[in-house]
């Protein structure tokens, strides 16, 4: 039997069982009779079973992790990559991993790039690259100066052997998650959803924009 009432209801604070960590709900969505609970703004949805309140809960809570990261690279902005002195690279994506161990923690920023001259996709860490131009004064920058990098594209060994880690196209990665979006917007008619796909169709039309500049160069 379908429920029609929500169990909770947004501003209480509950506990997510699954992980131990408090929260306040934030948005209440329904599928399919089944009620979801959008917790401190998360992409994530629990069920009710996830879910205890504060003062019900008798299980051990553990505290809330509070992460500041600093990002000095940001989209657009044009860098050189250590191994690849000779070749210009633009920011196109990046990423954080946080690593969690009993007597260790850092954070690593991966940033993921684009070799201005072909288009290859690669991605480095962060102490890998030096800025040469930012965002506002890539274009001109290339403009004036990218002639000078434009060197042959490296063997594919030579690609393998560097320092730098090579994975496959970033176009159908980012198309994967405009498709998960565009799922999600569907299901729950959310306008945040809506604005990542539009970010990631701003992304792939930049991208799009960059090859057809490399190709005119050719």
């Amino acid at each position: 039997m379908k429920k029609n009432n929500p169990k909770f209801r947004i501003g209480d604070t509950v506990v997510v069982t699954i992980y131990g960590t408090v929260g306040k709900i934030t948005n209440i969505k329904q599928l399919d009779g089944e009620f979801l609970y959008e917790v401190n703004e998360s992409e994530g949805l629990f069920k009710e079973y996830c879910l205890v309140l504060l003062e019900d809960y008798e299980g051990h809570i553990f505290e809330q992790e509070q992460i500041d990261i600093e990002y000095h690279f940001l989209f657009g902005d044009l860098v050189k990559v250590k191994g690849y002195e000779q070749d210009l690279f633009k920011v196109v994506g990046f990423r954080t991993e946080i690593w969690r161990y009993k007597d260790d923690a850092w954070e690593d920023v991966i940033y993921e790039l684009m070799r201005i001259h072909d288009g290859e996709w690669l991605e480095a860490d962060e102490d890998e690259l030096t800025l040469i131009a930012d965002s506002e004064q890539a274009d001109a920058y290339i403009q004036k100066y990218g002639f000078v990098f434009a060197t042959p594209k490296p063997k594919a060994q030579n690609l393998l052997s560097s320092p730098v880690k090579h994975k496959g196209s970033w176009v159908d990665r980012q198309l994967d998650l405009y498709n998960d979006y565009k799922t999600l917007h569907r299901m729950f008619k959310d306008t945040k959803y809506k604005k990542k796909m539009q970010t990631i169709l701003e992304q792939l039309k930049n991208y799009s924009e960059t090859k057809s500049k490399i190709r005119e160069k050719e």
